[in-house]
């Protein structure tokens, strides 16, 4: 049986999950749940966390939350190769983790920064939010320095999972300047270029805009 992904398209974790099971060719099953799905007693026995992306592997009975963490087993457990996330190389396995906790970390600046817009208590990002913003993206910025994927030669889990994220400031704050960032630019052109990027994250991009853009109820 194919492992089962509980997912919201919204959420740019889950959207970083499905570009990487489509980059190692492995099809799950795809569940979009709402959130209160996630506090049934059926879901709290199994995730206390109550959140997605949440992963149950029936043939290996094995269930696992969080992005980064469903991203590694799943390279681990189904990819014919381990560019993505190569288990035996411990400084790369360092650098790859090293991005995933600054993706923690952006993540949560995001939240912050389109929690009022797509609230409805405000019409766009505050100014002050899109600055937190920008200096993490001039971190990313430096991380490219000579490098065309994040975490060196290679397209790895941490470019997928933030690339996710940054689509999505495209969609809710401001586009990425390619004066100020050319290098993160460049890497982003490359991420929407990869051949599941539409797939995986269209319908997701296009929820967020139409929910910062007020056209259904949010309040």
């Amino acid at each position: 049986m194919a492992p089962k992904l509980y997912y919201f398209p919204m959420s740019p974790p889950c959207r970083a999950v499905l570009m990487v099971a489509k980059a190692i060719g492995l099809e799950l099953e795809l569940v979009e749940v709402e959130r209160e799905f996630l506090r049934t007693e059926e879901m709290l026995e199994i995730n206390p966390q109550h959140t997605v992306p949440f992963l149950v592997d029936p043939d290996e009975n094995f269930s696992i939350w969080d992005s980064h963490a469903i991203s590694i087993y799943l390279v681990g457990q189904y990819a014919k190769e381990d560019s993505l996330y190569p288990k035996n190389d411990v400084k790369k396995c360092a650098l790859i983790n090293q991005r995933l906790h600054f993706d923690n970390l952006l993540f949560e600046k995001c939240k912050d920064a389109f929690h009022p817009v797509l609230a409805g208590v405000a019409d766009e990002v505050m100014e002050e939010s899109k600055e937190n913003i920008l200096e993490y993206l001039g971190i990313l910025e430096i991380f490219l320095k000579d490098k065309p994927w994040i975490a060196g030669e290679d397209l790895t889990i941490a470019d997928l999972t933030i690339l996710a994220i940054i689509t999505t400031i495209e969609e809710v704050a401001f586009a990425v300047d390619p004066e100020r960032f050319p290098r993160l630019t460049e890497w982003l052109s490359n991420g929407k270029n990869l051949v599941y990027f539409e797939e995986c994250n269209r319908e997701g991009l296009d929820k967020f805009k139409e929910m910062s853009r007020h056209e259904v109820p949010l309040i």
